[in-house]
């Protein structure tokens, strides 16, 4: 049984992992016979109000705390995970992967990546074990892998202000359709756009479904 771990964000599109992707990747996982490892880093987050789209001010809550809502309680502290342990990695969107996994939504190009996140990214790589990103976090991607050695190839779909900070951070970027993904064969690098292009759940799950699949099939 191929064991994959997901690197969840907290929980809600603005401020934590984008739930629709992270459910409709969890279930295609689940379906094709695999166990899915979840964890997030155990870290404060900054509160938006998902009915206005306002961030509330002073708000914190613990991004591991929230996770462990879409990980029905089932999520490790980052920190304690062991590549050895995986056969692959799985990095859902949401703003949660560009505010509290690193903080790319602030800083854009010049951003830094939480320590433990980028280690695990980092391993996954060396290890030569698939990476798969979906939505905003080939960004994350390109920031952790983009140093001139490994030039990951990624896609975050087809917007040109943020296609640009992914190539001035060192990777390449491939403009994709919301339904298709775009395969690093070199790095073992999969991502798809999903919600940056999608508009509807249907939509978001088409490429994401076609991520797992060659996520398992890269596996072998």
């Amino acid at each position: 049984m191929a064991k994959i771990g997901v690197v969840l964000a907290g929980c809600g599109v603005y401020d934590g992992s984008e739930i629709h992707e992270a459910v409709i990747s969890l279930l295609a996982f689940d379906r094709a016979g695999a166990e899915v490892i979840m964890m997030a880093p155990d870290v404060e987050q900054g509160v938006v109000n998902h009915l206005t789209g306002e961030e509330v001010n002073g708000a914190k809550r613990n991004v591991l705390e929230e996770s462990a809502r879409i990980a029905r309680g089932n999520v490790s502290d980052i920190a304690t995970i062991k590549v050895a342990d995986l056969d692959a990695l799985f990095i859902p969107g949401g703003f949660g992967a560009a505010k509290n996994l690193c903080d790319f939504a602030f800083k854009g190009v010049d951003c830094n990546v939480h320590s433990e996140v980028s280690r695990v990214v980092q391993e996954i790589v060396a290890a030569k074990k698939p990476l798969t990103a979906v939505c905003i976090s080939p960004a994350l991607i390109a920031k952790i892998l983009g140093d001139g050695s490994i030039n990951p190839q990624v896609t975050i779909g087809t917007d040109t202000d943020t296609a640009a900070a992914v190539e001035a951070m060192g990777a390449s970027h491939v403009n994709c359709p919301v339904s298709d993904i775009v395969v690093d064969k070199k790095n073992k690098i999969i991502t798809s756009p999903a919600y940056m292009l999608a508009g509807s759940i249907s939509e978001a799950a088409e490429g994401i479904e076609k991520a797992v699949a060659a996520t398992l099939e890269m596996i072998g």
